[in-house]
């Protein structure tokens, strides 16, 4: 296939790229390269997609596949209108943040959907959900035919520049102080590797799947994933279901009640404890992703993932400064007071 990713540069789109040149695909990359190159090996068309239709000028043939992971709507319009006569077929990266409602375990892809952002909206992080939601909708009506359209649930593995995933297993290699984990054991987990997402988006593109399905991982609990976690640190081999030989590191764990009072955040960002959520959001890491898995979507096992996102983590230091989490000494002072307050 002739396949023109937009993007190529970032996290999944380098990885759909990187996959698909391997498979012997003809793949074009069309990104501004500020950050970061495409991968080796692709044939890469500079273009600034702020500059509107004028970013297509040499990208202007036909396609086998496009694959779009844009979250403004200004910028996936332009594509639509640009490239539409010349695709074969589209895929659209979308996110289960979507979704209105995030309350419910084991929802699907019919669960009613945030309202998109009005036409000539720009997006902002504070509007993702919207923005993801617009494109969707400028999808369907523009390449609905032809359209696969993937919304993608966290994602994790090698590469991974949100430092949620792979907070906790890293957190458990870098020393032996205590770690202070919410007290969550039974809460849902749910990631996609990354390789897994990518290589079904190049295997949907060429198969030419159409229509809307979440890409997600399997759940698991909480407390195993911390087990894995520690397991990891330590080079133990995965034991579902049972607890590390040695603890890498004592754990100690908090309400949670009480970690929002000291002004941890939830999820993701400085001063939080990835992957966990607030109350209403018992279904955000817990939908269906039983439609993908009936289409050919097929995942590696978790612990997998988990450790080839230590070995990531490893690679750019286990004490450098994160994205999210806690900081070294903000979790210093959270442990010695709750010790205190038990005490």
């Amino acid at each position: 296939m002739r396949i023109l990713v937009l993007g190529g540069t970032a996290f999944l789109s380098s990885e759909i790229a990187k996959q698909a040149l391997a498979l012997g695909h003809d793949v074009t990359c069309l990104a501004r390269g500020t950050q970061a190159n495409p991968p080796d090996g692709v044939a890469w068309v500079r273009g600034d997609r702020a500059l509107g239709s004028a970013a297509y000028g040499d990208v202007n043939s036909r396609w086998d596949a496009v694959v779009e992971v844009s979250r403004d709507p200004v910028q996936a319009l332009d594509a639509l209108e640009a490239l539409e006569p010349h695709a074969g077929h589209w895929t659209f990266v979308s996110s289960c943040s979507v979704y209105a409602d995030h309350s419910v375990p084991g929802a699907d892809e019919n669960a009613t959907l945030l309202q998109p952002l009005p036409e000539g909206q720009s997006g902002t992080p504070e509007t993702y959900g919207e923005s993801k939601s617009a494109i969707e909708h400028m999808t369907l009506a523009l390449v609905g035919h032809k359209a696969h359209i993937v919304r993608a649930g966290l994602i994790g593995g090698p590469g991974d520049g949100s430092d949620r995933y792979g907070y906790w297993p890293a957190r458990f290699a870098a020393n032996t102080e205590p770690v202070l984990v919410p007290d969550i054991p039974d809460d849902a987990t749910q990631i996609i590797d990354v390789r897994d997402l990518a290589g079904w988006i190049i295997q949907g593109a060429g198969m030419g799947l159409t229509g809307t399905c979440n890409a997600l991982g399997d759940v698991v609990p909480f407390s195993e994933y911390i087990s894995e976690s520690s397991r990891a640190a330590l080079g133990q081999e995965s034991q579902p279901g049972t607890e590390p030989r040695l603890p890498s590191s004592e754990t100690v764990q908090a309400d949670e009640d009480w970690l929002v009072g000291q002004g941890v955040e939830y999820w993701s960002g400085p001063d939080s404890l990835p992957l966990w959520l607030p109350a209403d959001h018992d279904g955000f890491q817990s939908r269906s992703n039983k439609a993908a898995k009936a289409l050919g979507m097929t995942l590696r096992p978790w612990q997998e993932t988990l450790r080839d996102a230590l070995d990531y983590e490893r690679s750019l230091g286990l004490e450098r400064e994160r994205k999210a989490g806690l900081s070294r000494e903000t979790e210093r002072r959270l442990v010695g007071l709750l010790r205190e307050q038990q005490s």
